[in-house]
């Protein structure tokens, strides 16, 4: 029986034949299981669309999930360059990925730039993800000698380069900062609170014990769109009167939408 060494040489000299038949067959089944993989992602992304916050990260999804349609059809000419019917295999990756997607939008507030952030760190997960295998279809590719497979294949690859470093560009742009921003609002509600807790009365009595603050908030505030402001009245005083919203979101825009 060869050796490993023997065997790999004899791979590269194409005289392998078993070996050979064992990597086609790994190749074969990893196309069928990014096939899969794409077509989950087209359908992630636009959910991931739905729920963003910006027209940015918006748009940025809406152009990639374009980008991955066009990718589902560039897999195909690979297959049709292989001689194999194009179908869909399996990724247990993808599927997580996905789900970890739908959990930061259970997770976060609507409309805050939170959910963007969170968004867009699920995203590059899925496209670590896709480089990596596309990374080794193409060596793959090259290894065997399939040429034309392995420039589509790198075709897609730098895609998912460009898309995970656009990804980045986003999220420092704004986007990250604009979220920091919403968590600290929260905090300064809460400091106000706790003042306003500690405060007394004229009479010597803090108005925490006297189930009185001199402020109330709304029930359900988080990161974005709460309000802060009911008009609590104590004695003859109002406080507060009308409402303020803070750490919306919704005018988190730089110069038009993203060209990702």
């Amino acid at each position: 029986m060869a050796t490993l060494g023997e065997r790999i040489a004899n791979f590269f000299n194409g005289d392998d034949n078993d070996t050979r038949e064992g990597l086609h067959g790994l190749f074969v089944t990893e196309l069928k299981n990014t096939y899969y993989a794409e077509k989950q992602a087209i359908d992630a992304l636009g959910e991931q669309a739905d729920a963003a916050t910006t027209d940015e990260v918006r748009n940025a999804f809406l152009h990639h999930q374009d980008e991955s349609r066009n990718q589902v059809a560039r897999l195909e000419q690979v297959f049709q360059s292989l001689g194999v019917d194009a179908e869909e295999g399996s990724c247990d990756a993808i599927d997580g990925l996905a789900d970890d997607a739908r959990a930061v939008v259970s997770m976060t507030e609507s409309n805050s730039l939170t959910r963007d952030a969170g968004l867009i760190i699920a995203a590059q997960k899925v496209e670590h993800h896709e480089i990596a295998t596309y990374g080794s279809l193409v060596t793959l590719a090259r290894v065997m000698g399939h040429h034309e497979a392995a420039r589509l294949l790198e075709q897609t690859l730098e895609e998912e380069k460009n898309t995970d470093r656009k990804l980045t560009q986003l999220a420092e742009s704004f986007i990250n900062d604009r979220a920091n921003s919403e968590s600290g609002d929260m905090g300064t509600m809460d400091s106000d609170y706790q003042r306003s807790s500690d405060a007394v009365r004229p009479d010597g009595v803090r108005y925490q014990d006297s189930g009185s603050t001199g402020q109330t908030y709304q029930s359900g505030s988080s990161y974005s769109g709460s309000q802060m402001g009911t008009g609590t009245s104590v004695g003859s005083s109002t406080y507060g009167s009308g409402t303020s919203s803070f750490g919306t979101g919704q005018d988190a825009t730089l110069g038009g939408t993203s060209g990702i």
